[in-house]
């Protein structure tokens, strides 16, 4: 089990580590205080750690750290071609804002394949998937999804223009990617991003017009992940429900019988067996918030046929915390898990959600949590 968490949060990054009981987590370093920390990744590969920072009307930045956190170094971050003058750029249907050509948000990044040391790949807001083969020092876009026509039909969700938040490489096959897109769907390269399949087939989406519910080009996945030892079962915890793929996401499945909601951001799949999968589930659209005002988390076992609702050890009544996307992760185990929400609660499971214990209820909204492997 991994001893060490990275935790993004609107006023920092964290270091949470273990002591010798379950309820000795606790904060032990910090970097970029006061810095909205949009995104990291600790990389298995070197041991190496990346930092997005979000400064608002001051930019975007990547910060690197070789020696664990101790010390951090400012790195490349994406960079957007040259727009050509007579380009016309799409309208957010829904606020009717054209859509920037440069980097609003660095919203995920994700280690490249284990024999490919310095690759990474980093999916930003609006929709641009970029790839770097020096450990951030600089970046390629993949210019082959960002000039599909199909992009255009992308939109904003939450945010007011679409990105990329989910990065999944083929543990077999770094060169076969899965990416998702708020709201674009699901699409997949077998060729490094050279050329992309759009992969949303199966999925529902109830906030279309009935007749283009099912068009794959503007599904709203909140979240995909892939199951390390069976990477062709992929799940997804999309805007009105969960999808499950058994086929590399030729196809997806909806589960329909979900207990609590099917609305939530998050969801993390056991690393072994691609049959168990977590999810926290909230009120959609005007609301997000908990419902009935309880923190749960829904698991199932058996491929989304039943599901558990837990509860042990999370607040039942007036709790209104939110989890992001990126704010649910599971260890190399499958038995540890960590969660935290947008009124700064943290949570820790060691018994894949049977229970879990509180490490704060005090810090900064939270955006992403990274088990340290």
């Amino acid at each position: 089990m991994s001893d060490r968490i990275l935790v993004a949060t609107r006023k920092g990054l964290l270091t949470i580590a273990r002591g010798g009981s379950v309820s000795s987590w606790e904060v032990t370093d910090t970097a970029f205080l006061g810095d909205n920390v949009s995104v990291v990744l600790p990389d298995a590969r070197d041991g190496a750690i990346y930092a997005a920072l979000n400064h608002g009307h001051f930019g975007r930045k990547m910060h690197r750290s070789r020696d664990g956190g101790s010390t951090w170094a400012e790195c490349g971050v994406p960079v957007y071609p040259p727009k050509p003058e007579d380009y016309t750029p799409p309208a957010n249907p829904m606020s009717g804002k054209p859509v920037p050509w440069n980097l609003e948000l660095i919203w995920c990044v994700e280690a490249g394949g284990a024999r490919e040391p310095g690759v990474l790949w980093c999916g930003t807001i609006p929709g641009g998937l970029f790839r770097s083969a020096d450990s951030g020092e600089s970046w390629e876009m993949m210019r082959s999804l960002w000039d599909d026509p199909r992009r255009e039909l992308w939109f904003g969700g939450g945010y007011d223009y679409p990105g990329i938040h989910s990065i999944c490489v083929h543990p077999e096959d770094p060169r076969h990617l899965t990416v998702g897109v708020s709201c674009g769907g699901a699409w997949v390269s077998k060729d490094a991003g050279a050329s992309w399949e759009l992969c949303a087939t199966g999925m529902r989406a109830e906030y279309m017009p009935p007749e283009q519910a099912n068009a794959p080009e503007t599904q709203d996945p909140h979240r995909i992940v892939q199951c390390k030892s069976a990477p062709h079962c992929l799940w997804t915890q999309h805007h009105n429900g969960i999808f499950r793929s058994t086929d590399g996401a030729a196809s997806w499945h909806e589960i329909t019988d979900t207990p609590v909601s099917a609305f939530g951001f998050a969801v993390a799949v056991h690393p072994e067996d691609p049959d168990t999968a977590w999810f926290i589930p909230a009120i959609k659209d005007e609301k997000r918030i908990p419902v009935d005002g309880a923190v749960v988390v829904m698991r199932t076992r058996d491929g989304g046929k039943s599901f558990d609702v837990l509860r042990d050890g999370l607040p039942g009544t007036h709790a209104y915390d939110l989890t992001f996307r990126h704010a649910l992760d599971i260890d190399a185990s499958g038995d540890r898990l960590v969660f935290g929400s947008t009124t700064g609660s943290l949570w820790v499971s060691e018994n894949q959600g049977d229970s879990w214990h509180c490490v704060s209820a005090h810090l900064p909204p939270i955006h992403a949590t990274r088990f340290v492997t």
